[in-house]
């Protein structure tokens, strides 16, 4: 029995019924799963981006919260997770989820937005910001990855997501949260079910290959206003990405290290994310 997909599927089931709506879409031949819900709020459209091995289903829990605030809320499943189907783009995996995601921001929102994105999905955010300004009209990174890091801590941080036995996927659980929820260390071991598909495992192989990092100039460029959030308990990421950030994003960003933060904030802290980000929409003037 396919435990983990029967929750995901419970999920969106829950959300819909909740009025968000469940779609999937043809985005340059690639089938993309992705949830959108009106909001009553004057700001432009919040797009949320989740990281390696996770799903739009991981952000459910701010949709509400946001919606009072800005226009729209979307959150797409990047392709090879969630409910959109398998796909890498050969060789350069990385690069072809990026072609997916900025195609689909310009085929679907159609319109400068706020741009939310956690771990890889923070990554590919910068570069949607850096390259296509003109669907960026705020950027806020959720423990982003992309920092350039040396070839032993790039390797240490990759095989993390190599989760075998029950054990390896506990101890991966315990360094996404602040703390640990009972129920998510007891599914730990269904993790295996998202780290161990086509997509997943040939993005880690080509990051550990290349190792893959944003390039500093991009970063210092960004001209939208930018929230980097960084939790009091990233146990994923190592410190020095923080380093990294800090000196690289331009000075007009905004940096908050956050207490009571992990590395999944949405799913463990889901208010106070909102919170965050609604208060950094109101100073920018979104």
């Amino acid at each position: 029995m396919d435990l983990m997909g029967g929750m995901q599927k419970a999920v969106r089931r829950v959300l819909v019924a909740r009025g968000v709506q469940s779609s999937t879409v043809d985005v340059g031949g690639q089938s993309v799963h992705f949830y959108a819900l009106k909001g009553q709020g004057k700001g432009p459209p919040v797009v949320l981006v989740h990281g390696l091995g996770g799903s739009a289903n991981g952000f459910g829990r701010t949709f509400f919260g946001l919606a009072r605030r800005f226009s729209r809320v979307i959150a797409p499943d990047l392709p090879g997770h969630g409910f959109s189907t398998e796909y890498c783009g050969g060789q350069v995996c990385v690069r072809n989820q990026f072609e997916v995601l900025r195609a689909f921001v310009e085929q679907e929102v159609k319109q400068p937005a706020f741009v939310v994105g956690n771990s890889l999905g923070g990554a590919m955010s910068v570069n949607l910001a850096a390259e296509q300004p003109q669907w960026v009209r705020a950027l806020a990174l959720v423990a982003p990855a992309g920092a350039e890091l040396p070839a032993e801590e790039n390797t240490a941080l990759l095989n993390a997501f190599t989760v075998r036995t029950p054990a390896e996927a506990r101890a991966f659980t315990r360094r996404l949260f602040h703390q640990a929820p009972l129920p998510a260390l007891l599914l730990a071991p269904e993790l295996t079910r998202f780290y161990d598909t086509p997509t997943v495992k040939a993005l880690t192989a080509e990051v550990m290959a290349t190792r893959l990092s944003l390039e500093p100039q991009a970063v210092r460029n960004l001209s939208m206003p930018v929230l980097f959030l960084w939790g009091g308990s990233e146990r994923l990421l190592p410190s020095r990405s923080l380093d990294w950030f800090r000196a690289n994003l331009p000075a007009h960003a905004q940096v908050r290290v956050v207490q009571g933060f992990g590395h999944v904030p949405q799913m463990e802290r889901p208010d106070e994310l909102v919170s965050h980000l609604v208060r950094f929409a109101d100073a920018s003037e979104l």
